[in-house]
């Protein structure tokens, strides 16, 4: 186990780009990112939390969705996928519909302040790629999440 986990990362180191993201979700960093992508991470909360088993928006979403929403209106060329992540606890098929329904209330939320539903794509990772390793509350809230990530161009 500990040489394939030396391969991976002696890939993902040789690849270019990392494997990992500043906070530990898989993709690419910074470096990797296109322009608009690095543009939006400067300016824009990429993402908002939940409570445990629950999709609902709190009012600290709200205003980090709000940062999102001015970006995407200067950035009208730009797609926007949302993830939606959930903690360790429940099943993975239970964790894949709840991410599901958190990236859809990050999308309604967008598309009711006017951004355009076919620049919004989502995806459920469930409790596939944690941001946080741990069995604790504190882990597992940074875990509950949805992420928006800008959409690589065609």
């Amino acid at each position: 186990m500990k040489k394939l986990l030396s391969l991976f990362c002696a890939l993902a180191f040789l690849s270019g780009c990392s494997a990992f993201d500043s906070n530990g979700g898989l993709f690419g960093g910074a470096e990797c990112a296109s322009e608009e992508a690095r543009d939006f991470m400067a300016n824009a909360e990429d993402r908002v939390f939940f409570a445990f088993d629950s999709s609902a928006l709190s009012n600290n979403a709200v205003e980090v969705l709000q940062t999102q929403v001015e970006w995407l209106k200067k950035n009208e060329n730009v797609d926007v996928i949302v993830q939606g992540y959930c903690d360790e606890r429940g099943t993975r098929e239970y964790n894949l519909a709840l991410g599901e329904r958190r990236a859809n209330a990050v999308k309604q939320y967008l598309i009711s302040q006017g951004i355009a539903a076919d620049r919004i794509s989502t995806i459920s990772y469930g409790k596939e790629r944690p941001a946080v390793l741990g069995n604790n509350e504190a882990a597992w809230a940074q875990n509950r999440r949805a992420v928006t990530v800008v959409k690589a161009a065609n």
